[in-house]
C-alpha cells in the first residue's frame, strides 16, 4: 500500500477529518507487500493444523493458550515474523509496521493466534522506556515466542476510564507491595508475566500517579479466578493481588509515568489491532448459508427482502474494509489515526452483530440453536457470534468511547459532562 502526504493524480482521499496530515492512498498493495502476503499464505498452508487454526474461534479467543499454539508461534519466530518492526539493535528487522498488519490479517483469516501485546504493548514500551535488565530479560524471549503476557488494566470501577484505577502500589524496602483487583484479564490463566498498571501516588492528579510493573503470574499473593461471560468466554479472568512484592528492577520506565506509556502503547499497536479478515469470514459464511437456505419450501435467496438485507450487509462489509485502510494508511504516512481508529472500531465491531442478527432472524426458531444441536444453521456458529460480539464492542474502548472520540476530535463538538 503506497501512502503519501502529498496529493497525486488518480489517488483517492483517505481522510477529510481535521488533521495535520492529509493522506491519499493507492488501494493496491505494493509488489513487495503482495509478495509478503503470498509468503505468509504459503507458510500457513505448510503449518496448517486444526489444533492451531480455527476460523470459528472468535476474536480475542485466538490466543496462544495451548502447547500446539505455542509451537506454532515458535515457527513464526523462526521465520522472523515476530518483532519485524523492532529496531535491529534489539533483534528486529525495522520493517514498516504495515507488514505486521498484513501478517495479522492472514493469521486472522485462518483463525490462527495473532502477534500482539508481547510485540507491541510490552516489547516496544520496554525498548523505549525499560531499564537494561528488562531489555536483556524480556526482549529475546518475546522475539523467540517463548513468553506470554496478560495485561492488567481494567478494574471493577476503572474500565474505559482507566485513569480511575484503584489498585495500589506502596513503596517498601527494595521495591513495592501491590494490593488490588483486576477484571477482564485475558490470558491470565496461562500467561507467564503480568503487565500491570497500579497507582503509586494517590495524591497526584489521576493521570499522573500511575506506574507500570512486570510481575510473574505465579508470584505469591496472586489469585486468578475465571470469569464466564455471555459468550461462554473461557479466556478472561479476575485477578486479585494481595501484597504482591515487585522489585524495583521490574518497574517499567519512570515511577508515575505509566499513563503516558499506556497511551503511547496504543499507537504501537495501530498496525496490529485493526484487522478485517475475521469479519469478512463471518460475512462469507452467512452469505453462503443464504445461498442454499430454504424457507417454506422455497429458496430464501429468491425472497426480495432477503436479497435486500444481504446486499446491505455486503455493502457494510465493504465500508469496514475502507475504514480499515484509512487507519493503516494514516499510520503509514506518519500520522496517529485516533479518529480513523475510532470510526473503524465503532463500525466494525457491530458488523458481527448485524450479520448474526440478520441470519438468526431470517432462520427463525432454528437460528437460536447452539453449536452441535441438530438442525442449527451453520452449526450454531452465528448464535455464538451474536453472544460473543458484546466483547468486541467493549474491549479496547467501548462503543461509547469511540463515539466521544469521533464527536470531540473529528467533529469538534463540545465535551458533555
Amino acid at each position: 500500500m503506497r501512502a503519501s502526504a502529498e496529493a497525486e493524480s488518480g489517488w483517492g482521499w483517505i481522510s477529510d477529518a481535521p488533521s495535520d496530515i492529509v493522506t491519499r492512498v493507492n488501494f493496491e498493495w505494493s509488489d513487495e507487500e503482495k509478495a509478503f502476503r503470498t509468503e505468509v499464505q504459503s507458510f500457513l498452508r505448510e503449518q496448517y493444523s486444526p489444533e492451531v487454526m480455527d476460523p470459528t474461534r472468535e476474536g480475542m479467543a485466538q490466543l496462544v493458550d495451548t502447547p500446539e499454539r505455542r509451537g506454532f508461534m515458535n515457527k513464526m519466530a523462526e521465520r522472523g515474523y515476530i518483532g519485524m518492526s523492532w529496531p535491529k539493535e534489539y533483534g528486529g528487522a525495522e520493517q514498516p509496521g504495515v507488514y505486521e498488519y498484513l501478517l495479522n490479517e492472514e493469521l486472522a483469516a485462518v483463525g490462527a493466534p495473532l502477534i500482539g501485546k508481547g510485540v507491541g504493548i510490552v516489547g516496544k514500551t520496554i525498548i523505549r522506556h525499560g531499564n537494561e535488565r528488562l531489555k536483556a530479560e524480556f526482549l529475546p524471549k518475546i522475539l523467540g515466542a517463548e513468553i506470554e503476557f496478560a495485561i492488567g488494566y481494567t478494574e471493577p470501577d476503572a474500565g474505559s476510564d482507566l485513569a480511575s484505577l484503584k489498585t495500589r502500589a506502596t513503596r517498601v524496602e527494595g521495591g513495592w507491595k501491590i494490593k488490588g483487583q483486576k477484571r477482564f484479564t485475558t490470558s491470565a490463566h496461562f500467561a507467564d508475566w503480568y503487565w500491570l498498571a497500579a497507582r503509586t501516588d494517590p495524591d497526584a492528579p489521576k493521570h499522573k500517579g500511575i506506574t507500570l510493573f512486570l510481575i510473574p503470574m505465579d508470584a505469591e499473593g496472586i489469585t486468578i479466578q475465571p470469569m464466564e461471560t455471555l459468550g461462554d468466554n473461557e479466556i478472561t479472568n479476575e485477578v486479585f493481588l494481595d501484597d504482591v512484592f515487585v522489585p524495583d528492577d521490574y518497574v517499567v520506565g519512570e515511577v508515575n509515568k505509566g499513563w503516558y506509556y499506556v497511551s503511547e502503547a496504543l499507537d504501537f499497536e495501530r498496525f496490529t489491532l485493526f484487522t478485517i479478515a475475521a469479519y469478512v469470514r463471518k460475512w462469507e459464511a452467512a452469505r453462503d448459508w443464504f445461498r442454499t437456505a430454504m424457507r417454506d419450501g422455497k429458496p430464501m435467496r429468491d425472497d426480495p427482502v432477503v436479497r435486500q438485507k444481504v446486499a446491505r450487509l455486503a455493502t457494510q462489509v465493504q465500508v469496514a474494509k475502507g475504514l480499515c485502510m484509512r487507519v493503516i494508511t494514516t499510520a503509514a504516512a506518519g500520522g496517529v489515526p485516533n479518529i480513523e481508529s475510532a470510526m473503524f472500531k465503532l463500525w466494525t465491531t457491530t458488523i458481527g452483530q448485524r450479520i448474526a442478527d440478520e441470519l438468526l432472524t431470517l432462520a427463525g426458531p432454528e437460528g437460536a440453536l447452539r453449536k452441535g444441536a441438530h438442525g442449527a444453521p451453520v452449526d450454531g456458529r452465528f448464535e455464538h457470534i451474536y453472544r460473543y460480539s458484546v466483547v468486541d464492542t467493549v474491549g479496547a474502548g467501548t462503543s461509547e468511547v469511540q463515539r466521544n472520540i469521533i464527536a470531540r476530535r473529528g467533529l469538534g463538538l463540545p465535551v458533555q459532562n
